[in-house]
């Protein structure tokens, strides 16, 4: 992994509702998963018998660079006619990184999926999670070593300079009826 991109492990799950020429597709779906710059992209196997409501549950591995703001996951179905592009979901990467979770955690998300045409064409299924670099995960029970996480305390160093951890706490909880 280079150091101006993040692994991200995306889990295609399942697909639901697809239509081809507006008929139920009867097989061979796959899912293509791209980063925006289309720098890497990722296949599933084809699924043969799920119709339409194809199950993969496949992991698929991708490099997104850092300054990416989406990736795209594109459902296609091999037909006699060649490989045809059944619909197209972009997800922001905002749906996955950053916010208040932390970092490894595993998001289930679900989008709709829009044909060339931007019309609706089914809803596609997946997990994401952005992997931890292994100098950022905890540690086991096992190989536990002293360590020290937090902010540094800056400014007076009466109360020791030590580290500052913060805990959100939702307020609500403080509040007392009079």
């Amino acid at each position: 992994m280079a150091a101006n991109s993040r692994t991200l492990e995306i889990k295609v799950i399942s697909a639901e509702n697809l239509k081809l020429d507006r008929k139920s597709i009867k097989k061979n779906a796959s899912v293509t998963v791209r980063t925006d710059t289309n720098s890497q992209f990722c296949t599933t196997d084809i699924d043969t018998e799920g119709g339409a409501h194809p199950r993969w549950n496949e992991k698929l591995v991708l490099d997104l660079p850092t300054h990416s703001k989406s990736i795209t996951v594109e459902v296609h179905c091999k037909t006699s006619s060649g490989v045809r592009t059944i619909g197209t979901a972009t997800v922001p990467a905002s749906d996955f990184v950053g916010g208040y979770v932390p970092e490894g955690y595993l998001h289930f998300l679900s989008y709709r999926l829009r044909n060339h045409k931007g019309e609706r064409n089914g809803i596609i299924n997946i997990s994401v999670r952005m992997k931890v670099p292994e100098m950022y995960a905890c540690a086991s029970s096992t190989t536990w070593s002293h360590s020290t996480m937090g902010f540094p305390a800056a400014g007076n160093k009466s109360f020791g300079g030590g580290v500052v951890t913060g805990v959100p706490v939702w307020y609500g909880s403080y509040q007392k009826n009079y």
